[in-house]
């Protein structure tokens, strides 16, 4: 019985720190760059019916500034351009001024 009622307390914490690390779908996230303020609206991409985890962890890691996103990589298809690829969302070359705001 005591068993029981340690594993609740460790699941119930558990579950409090996941729901406290949780970003809501309606978050914004900035980046400033050369070619101006990237701008990331969660409530667009689960609008677009989108889980938070099809990104997180399998794209990006759930720490600020753990990844440090370049074009070229976004290109090669990596961070935001596993999905933007022309297929399933805009190809970000030639799209500047779709993420890119001065």
């Amino acid at each position: 019985m005591k068993r029981i009622a340690i594993a609740a307390t460790a699941l119930a914490v558990v579950m409090t720190a996941a729901q406290v690390m949780a970003v809501p779908a309606g978050k914004t996230l900035e980046w400033p760059t050369s070619m101006g303020k990237v701008t990331f609206k969660g409530a667009d991409h689960a609008g677009k019916g989108l889980k938070c985890n099809e990104c997180h962890t399998k794209i990006f890691k759930m720490k600020k500034g753990a990844a440090s996103m370049k074009m070229a990589d976004i290109n090669a298809g990596k961070y935001c351009g596993e999905c933007h690829n022309g297929k399933k969302a805009f190809k970000p070359a030639g799209n500047c001024a779709k993420c890119h705001k001065k």
